[in-house]
């Protein structure tokens, strides 16, 4: 069961800020995080469920590390559609 620890931050960027103004923001989570767990995350501690969710896996980009291949940390952004009297204060600290 997904928790409100997996949602790692919300993406604060010129394209993101932009979106917030429709009522669109961008969530990174752990990359195991599905639509229906985020989507019960969102009613369980925020009190609304999402119009709609859009999901975007990145992996993670191959890098050298003292001359060895290594690979970092892939993530998941979520594009979640908010209702129009959502508020989700306790995330923007």
């Amino acid at each position: 069961m997904a928790d409100i620890t997996d949602i790692k931050s919300i993406l604060y960027t010129e394209k993101s800020l932009s979106m917030q103004e429709s009522g669109v923001i961008v969530v990174q989570t752990a990359v195991g995080v599905s639509k229906n767990q985020l989507k019960a995350i969102f009613k369980d501690y925020f009190g609304f469920v999402p119009l709609k969710i859009n999901a975007l896996r990145r992996q993670g980009k191959i890098k050298r590390f003292r001359g060895r291949l290594g690979q970092r940390v892939g993530t998941k952004k979520f594009y979640v559609k908010l209702p129009k009297d959502a508020n989700i204060t306790a995330l923007s600290a």
